[in-house]
């Protein structure tokens, strides 16, 4: 893993999860690293919504996993891992604190096609807020997150899923907040873990950086090593339940 972000396709550095490779992850475990607040928008009260686009997940095992999903976040957006984020509240700026999940959302017209380009999920996103009454409009706390079926590669900013990242959050116009998330059809993107941990993991990941560094580039950041989440990749915990992957802290000046 490269500890930089993905090359952007627009002026912010889009942050991704990198595959599960440990022979590199311990050389960038070793570097330094120190987030520093660049003067851009957090997600005080995040309020997620879960979209799983595709007709696989209307049926079991998808419906199964999309549940268990919902059933996650319930749990972990009032769980210490949002304790554990008030380390990076901002004088002058709402508090970091609990959030929760708004709702959910299964999307089959259009079915997604392989490969589906980041600009395709803006595109969705965009045309579910203005036509479909039971997706939420966003707020300053909305954060959307994008589950892709088994067989939907995605493509961002030159790169693929499966081949370079797992997963990423990006934002449109600094106003719509949201998280891709491919399903992880590749060793690289499980690391060892069971499916549902695996995703519980870059889940978490991606919701702790969209918190802390919301439109990427401009929160809390690090030039050299990236977000919160890209210094800790693929080193997890049990919380609760549920595995969730560690976030950097610059307090204790390590991963916790």
């Amino acid at each position: 893993m490269t500890t930089q972000p993905a090359s952007p396709s627009q002026s912010s550095p889009i942050s991704i999860v990198p595959l599960y490779r440990p022979e590199i992850m311990e050389a960038a475990r070793a570097a330094q690293a120190q987030l520093t607040y660049r003067n851009g928008p957090m997600l005080s009260a995040v309020e997620v919504f879960t979209v799983f686009w595709g007709a696989d997940w209307q049926q079991s095992p998808g419906s199964d996993l999309a549940n268990s999903l919902n059933q996650f976040f319930d749990y972990i957006l009032t769980s210490p891992l949002m304790d554990q984020l008030a380390e990076y509240n901002v004088q002058g700026e709402p508090a970091i604190g609990y959030g929760k999940r708004t709702g959910t959302i299964t999307i089959t017209t259009p079915d997604p096609q392989s490969p589906l380009s980041d600009d395709a999920i803006q595109q969705m996103i965009q045309q579910q807020i203005s036509s479909n009454a039971n997706f939420p409009q966003p707020t300053s706390n909305t954060l959307y997150f994008i589950y892709l079926p088994s067989g939907v590669s995605v493509t961002q900013g030159g790169d693929s899923s499966c081949r370079v990242f797992c997963g990423y959050h990006n934002d449109i116009n600094s106003q719509i907040f949201y998280t891709a998330m491919p399903y992880p059809d590749c060793a690289g993107c499980v690391g060892g873990l069971a499916l549902l941990d695996a995703l519980t993991s870059i889940s978490s990941h991606e919701l702790s950086e969209a918190i802390t560094d919301t439109i990427p580039g401009q929160g809390w950041y690090d030039d050299n090593n990236g977000e919160i989440g890209d210094i800790c990749a693929w080193q997890t915990k049990k919380m609760g339940n549920y595995t969730v992957q560690l976030e950097w802290s610059n307090q204790k000046n390590q991963c916790m």
